[in-house]
């Protein structure tokens, strides 16, 4: 009789199969941190938008759950793979991740698939994180990922949103990102949600021209 296979062990298989599968020294989930796949060469960037589209289609709800139980790498990588195929029934999971703010870096992920999701309850989320955040200096990240997202969304909804945290003596200047462009936090935003839609209707070798430029201004 075969065992049953413990936490561990499945989480450790899942975390090969989707977070670290790489091709040489290409690991998925480096790559994803801050748009990192942008300075692959052309072939390896066409391989790794290709594989990452397929296992976003084809990965179980189930082990996107276990994955976002487990560390940030997992955690963002599970975000990015719920974006990419907009899997908006874990919206609401990935906001209460978002809000926890617990591990650094995995919000990069939840901001992208809330604004990959595209609605106006993606909004309303990324509104309360900020809302939540900004005022608090103790974690001082993600809140550049949550208003990029927003205001990538408020240009999706003709909404202003993000006004009253950009006022010159709003919560945005007297936070600890008052240093950070919130206008090129909405680029990148724009950038990754352009590069999810190419990856996931099969049109990415078209990209290439705009990864090219994105890579050129870094």
């Amino acid at each position: 009789m075969r065992l049953p296979i413990s936490p561990d062990d499945q989480m450790m298989a899942l975390a090969k199969r989707y977070v670290s599968p790489g091709m040489g020294g290409i690991r998925r989930y480096l790559k994803l941190l801050h748009g990192n796949f942008l300075s692959l060469p052309d072939p390896a960037f066409l391989w790794f938008a290709r594989s990452l589209a397929k296992d976003a289609r084809e990965i179980a709800d189930d082990d996107l759950s276990v994955l976002l139980d487990s560390e940030w790498r997992a955690r963002m990588t599970a975000a990015w793979l719920i974006g990419m195929d907009r899997r908006i029934r874990f919206r609401e999971q990935l906001g209460a991740l978002l809000l926890e703010s617990e591990f650094v870096y995995a919000g990069q992920g939840y901001c992208f698939a809330l604004a990959r999701f595209g609605e106006e309850r993606d909004a309303e989320i990324l509104t309360a994180y900020l809302d939540r955040w900004l005022p608090e200096k103790s974690r001082s990240y993600n809140q550049d990922d949550a208003m990029g997202a927003l205001l990538y969304l408020d240009e999706l909804h003709s909404a202003d949103r993000t006004a009253r945290f950009l006022i010159p003596d709003g919560l945005w200047n007297n936070s600890a990102m008052a240093g950070v462009d919130p206008a090129e936090q909405k680029g990148r935003t724009e950038l990754m949600c352009e590069f999810a839609e190419s990856c996931m209707s099969g049109d990415i070798v078209r990209w290439l021209p705009k990864k090219r430029r994105a890579l050129d201004r870094r």
